[in-house]
């Protein structure tokens, strides 16, 4: 797929982040939109956005919203065909939507586990499998599903996440080469960003526990991570959108992500350790600095 004009493309997680982006540079591009998120609020100022970057580019598209929890499978399924009763076929379908919830293996809420897999990964399951039929049918089509750079290393507290993603990439893997296989029409692509500029982790849910670990309360610690969010959401999208058109059959988004890939790559066994000594060392600087506050505060 070089070119997206006159294309239509499904995103889910579009009211907010790369789900965003990715909605904007595609319309700037000719490319009309299926767009749907939980948050309809956010879902309605995305839907204006992507008609002005349309306008500003002078492209003629259309936009429609749809209100979806991407962890229901009748929901996803009559998206999908709605889409396609909408425009008369889809091309690509961006199973973008996504939640973080971090805490110890030991104090995980299995009704919180099973949460953030619904969204993470049958959410992806789900959104590829509505939609395959339909891109076959179209004779040119797209799988772009997001995993993360938790889908190539494994971190601490970060267990239910990595489980999710590395779902996700494997499960695209798979995928990608039964379409070779197939020859179909229709290609994948797993995206696997490092840290974006998004509202992920403020929206991220944290044990109490989790102190342990990293030195700092949830709430700080959420504003700690988000320190190692590099890359914007607009560089993201320019980056996985480029992808797209190369048909690569994975993408890394950052360069946090490329360094560890590559260093995954290198030290498969020993990187374990290297994240386990850079872990302790943030939490013994956020554990001095809570102390010098408190000696402060006296």
């Amino acid at each position: 797929m070089k070119s997206f004009h006159g294309k239509v493309a499904a995103i889910t997680g579009a009211a907010s982040g790369m789900g965003r982006t990715l909605a904007l540079q595609l319309a700037g591009e000719g490319c009309s939109l299926s767009l749907s998120d939980v948050d309809t609020k956010g879902l309605t100022e995305t839907v204006k956005l992507a008609q002005n970057a349309a306008e500003k580019a002078g492209q003629s598209i259309k936009v429609t919203s749809q209100k979806l929890d991407v962890s229901n499978r009748e929901a996803m399924y009559a998206w999908a065909d709605k889409t396609v009763e909408d425009y008369g076929k889809v091309n690509l379908i961006f199973n973008n939507a996504g939640v973080a919830y971090a805490t110890p293996i030991e104090h995980i809420d299995y009704d919180r586990f099973d949460w953030i897999m619904g969204i993470n990964f049958w959410g992806v399951v789900y959104g590829t499998k509505a939609f395959l039929p339909h891109l076959k049918a179209s004779g040119e089509g797209h799988i772009i599903n997001t995993s993360s750079l938790f889908g190539l290393c494994a971190q601490p507290t970060q267990a239910c996440y990595n489980s999710t993603k590395f779902a996700v990439r494997g499960f695209t893997e798979s995928l990608r080469q039964e379409l070779d296989m197939m020859n179909c029409g229709v290609s994948a692509t797993s995206v696997h960003p490092g840290g974006i500029k998004t509202a992920i982790a403020r929206k991220s849910v944290a044990s109490p526990e989790i102190e342990e670990f990293t030195g700092a309360d949830a709430e700080a610690g959420k504003e700690f991570f988000e320190k190692f969010f590099i890359t914007s959401a607009e560089k993201a999208a320019d980056i996985i959108l480029k992808a797209v058109k190369k048909d690569k059959r994975r993408v890394l988004v950052g360069p946090d992500a490329v360094a560890m890939d590559a260093m995954v790559r290198t030290l498969p066994e020993s990187y374990q350790a290297i994240v386990v000594g850079q872990m302790k060392k943030m939490r013994d600087k956020q554990l001095a600095r809570k102390k010098r506050n408190a000696v402060k505060a006296a």
